[in-house]
This record gives C-alpha cells, structure tokens and sequence, in this order.
C-alpha cells in the first residue's frame, strides 16, 4: 500500500509543476526545467520505496524488463492516473478555472515526439534504475529528471512534452491538450515503454 501511495504522490506533483508551470501566468521558457527537477526530487524521495515511476509507461517499461511484479502493475497505474487527474483539478483551482486554448498539433509529428521522448525516459530508467551495472548509484534521479527537461525542451513544442500517459491525462482536464488527441500520448508513450524495454533486454541479454 506505501508504496503505491508513493507514486499517487510523486505523479500528483509532477504534474502539478506541469499545470502551474505552463497555465498563464507560468514560468515561460523556464517551464521544462521545473518539470524535470519535480521530476527528479520524486525520485528521489520515494525511489527507495515504489521504484519512483510516476508514469504509466516507466512501470509498463520496468514491468518487462522484470522489475515490477505483474499484480503491483494495475495498482501503479491506477495510483498514477488518479494522481495526475488531481493534480489537474486542483491546478485549474488555484489558476481560477482560466481560459486554456488547447494545442493543436500534427498527429504524425506528435505520435514520434512522444514516442522518442518516452523511449528515450524509459530506456534512461531502465539503465540508471534497474540495471545490474549501475546498481547502488546515487545519480539515477538526476539522470532521470535531466531526460525529462531535455526531452521537454526539445520536442515539446511538437506534442506539448508529456511522455507520460498520467501527464497526458492531466494537461487533458487542464485543458492544453484536446480531449480528442489523448490517443497520440497513450500510443506514442506505451509503444516506446515496450520497445525501449525490448532494447534493453536485447543489449543486456545476462541482465536478468
């Protein structure tokens, strides 16, 4: 049960930073540098406790890969979407319920943004977090947190930056992304999760 609240936590104020970062009046240019260091403080805080995932995709991701037992799967997710959906609300009431224009992106560019995005968080996680040879580390969480700005910065202008499914909910109740397009971020996001874990068992072969 810890630690499923652990990822209700660590979800809930991730996309919490994302909601009060990029909602008007927010912090601009700065935004995915806020959101990669919630990101990571997360991780750190409740990385001994649930594996610090705070996305649907990292615990789909570490799930095959064989570090997630298949009964604590559901349970992750649900804790994790439930997070993102409050987070959401309580955004909208701490902005004044504003009025949010929705983005509109190419669905194309926007299906490869958040599949690179993601599969390159869940292919990071995977190596700092779960892998044998950096095992015992004490930088995962700063590696984990920097691909998610990096990320953000880079291609965020395209999908709008969730790389994770509970994001995707979150800015689709706040009302930056359209209801209609939450597909892009759920294909775009698990498909990565899967591939990227099939990377890594294919690179790593002895790492059981």
């Amino acid at each position: 049960m810890k630690k499923y609240l652990v990822e209700f936590i660590g979800t809930f104020f991730l996309v919490l930073t994302v909601g009060m970062t990029v909602i008007d009046p927010g912090a601009g240019n700065l935004a995915p540098l806020a959101i990669g260091s919630a990101l990571m403080i997360m991780v750190f805080a409740g990385g001994h406790i649930s594996g610090g995932h705070y996305n649907p995709a990292v615990t789909i991701a570490v799930w095959l890969r064989g570090r997630c037992a298949a009964g604590d799967v559901p349970f992750y997710l649900i804790a994790q979407f439930i997070g993102g959906a409050a987070a959401a609300f309580l955004t909208l009431a701490l902005k004044d319920h504003p009025t949010v224009t929705a983005m509109t992106p190419n669905v194309g560019h926007a299906l490869i943004a958040e599949f690179v995005g993601t599969f390159a968080l869940t292919y990071v996680v995977l190596n700092v977090a779960t892998a044998k040879g950096t095992s015992g580390n004490s930088f995962y969480g700063l590696a984990i947190g920097f691909t998610v700005m990096t990320m953000a910065f880079a291609l965020g202008g395209i999908s709008g930056g969730a790389f994770n499914p509970a994001v995707a909910l979150g800015i689709t109740v706040m009302g930056l992304a359209k209801a209609a397009n939450i597909w892009i971020y759920l294909v775009g996001n698990f498909a990565a999760a899967i591939v990227s874990a099939l990377t890594f068992k294919f690179i790593n072969p002895e790492d059981k």
